[in-house]
């Protein structure tokens, strides 16, 4: 028979045997829950992985798919014009650029000799292109043919049947020296801007009488169907002024630019 001691010490180690393959089991299974945890996660980066290659070429597509941008009008009918002061007066070449986003130009140039551009006028009608963020004096600059990042400096105020329209001119223009003069109108309604510059005159209050006169003289064609655009010029002429010929003869009716004569 076996002593009581002995039965103790057998039931004891039987005890201790279960706890360790019950400790071992739970190992077990705790090693195999962090390893499907871990295949898991491994297989939703693959999925995340494949899915974002399977991106790439489109969005390369896109990166290199060219962007919207202005392309002439060439069906399109002139909206504006400057009214004549006499019957012999210059005409401008007239171009109308037209964004997919909404937004049109209507541009006028007076051009010398060898073609180079001694004047423009352009209206610009905004459309979803339009860049809130991108510096006004960045497109004065290159409308009047200098580098984006030219500086340009404010130079006066001149009062037109629009308001007060701001002058600019590049930072390197001596006092006194004849260079080219931009100016800047916007509304906000209609979200309207008028800009252009002029490189003719021979001092500075002649190129500002120039720039009013132009810009007094603006007129409307159609608005087509835009309410405020018509609203905005019905305005404007009830405060239009006349032109002083002696400030800007030498710009659009002086004859050393003869061969600009002809109807608007």
């Amino acid at each position: 028979m076996h002593s009581p001691e002995a039965s103790t010490a057998a039931i004891s180690t039987r005890t201790s045997l279960h706890l360790a393959l019950a400790a071992f089991a739970d190992e077990v299974v705790g090693t195999l829950a962090r390893l499907v945890a871990y295949v898991g996660t491994l297989a939703l980066f693959a999925i995340l992985g494949l899915a974002a290659l399977g991106q790439l070429p489109d969005l390369r597509d896109d990166e290199l798919a060219p962007k919207p941008t202005w392309s002439v009008a060439d069906r399109s009918h002139p909206a504006f014009a400057l009214s004549r002061l006499v019957s012999s007066e210059k005409t401008a070449s007239y171009i109308i650029l037209r964004h997919p986003e909404g937004g049109r130009r209507d541009v006028m140039r007076w051009t010398g000799e060898a073609d180079k551009v001694l004047a423009e006028l352009e209206i610009y009608r905004q459309g979803g292109e339009f860049d809130v963020t991108r510096p006004v004096a960045m497109d004065l600059a290159v409308q009047m043919g200098l580098n984006a990042a030219a500086p340009l400096e404010q130079a006066g105020l001149i009062e037109t049947k629009f308001g007060p329209v701001a002058l600019f001119r590049p930072v390197a223009a001596a006092e006194g020296a004849r260079a080219c003069l931009g100016y800047l109108k916007r509304s906000e309604e209609p979200a309207l801007q008028i800009s252009g510059f002029s490189c003719q005159g021979d001092t500075l209050p002649a190129q500002r009488a120039a720039i009013a006169c132009t810009l007094n003289r603006l007129t409307l064609l159609t608005s087509g169907n835009e309410p405020k655009l018509a609203g905005l010029f019905a305005q404007a002429e009830l405060k239009r002024r006349a032109c002083d010929l002696a400030g800007s003869q030498d710009w659009l009716l002086g004859a050393a630019n003869a061969q600009l004569r002809g109807a608007l």
